[in-house]
């Protein structure tokens, strides 16, 4: 079974909800339905139609995000130098957590509400894990390392530079000096 096509004023307004929603994240306010319906100028009714918990809205906000990391990792796979492949890969990831806060919000949590983020989470994962699998193959990796590892370790990297920087340009060459040293302890 198929659902319908959307109205045209149906997608009008989620779309509205969900740009309302990327201007908060991106400020740093957490997103409260109510909220953002009082922004967008539509009852709380049509947010919860759209989206019936802020995660679920978070992580429509991540999706192109993800959806990029994605493509970037199975670009990386068919780099040459896995060693390099891996790093790039890592320094793109942690520029994207830097500049899109709902990516770190979306891989931190515990759980994820819409199946489209569990897709992508679990490609991701997997495409990462392959870098990570290639890198440890050609002996430019410890072998002790998995990508279970990797996950919190770029999270928490975006969050130390995020908390130990005012300002974006500071944040990205704190994450880039924190991330050269991570990549240091994982050389093979």
């Amino acid at each position: 079974m198929t659902s319908a096509p959307m109205r045209k004023d149906a997608a009008r307004n989620r779309q509205r909800i969900v740009d309302v929603a990327r201007q908060l994240v991106d400020e740093g306010t957490p997103l409260q339905l109510n909220d953002v319906a009082r922004r967008v100028g539509v009852g709380v009714a049509t947010v919860y139609r759209h989206f019936p918990t802020p995660e679920a809205l978070m992580e429509t906000v991540a999706a192109p995000g993800l959806e990029a990391l994605v493509a970037r990792a199975e670009r990386a796979l068919t780099e040459e130098d896995p060693w390099n492949a891996l790093a790039d890969f890592l320094d793109v990831t942690l520029e994207a957590q830097l500049t899109d806060p709902s990516l770190t919000i979306v891989r931190a949590a515990p759980d994820r509400v819409l199946p489209r983020t569990e897709e992508l989470t679990a490609t991701l994962d997997s495409l990462a894990g392959q870098l990570l699998d290639r890198a440890r193959a050609a002996g430019a990796v410890r072998g002790v390392v998995t990508w279970d590892d990797l996950l919190p370790l770029m999270c928490g990297l975006a969050f130390a530079a995020q908390v130990h920087a005012d300002d974006d340009e500071t944040r990205r060459e704190t994450g880039r000096r924190y991330l050269g040293v991570m990549l240091r302890g994982l050389r093979g």
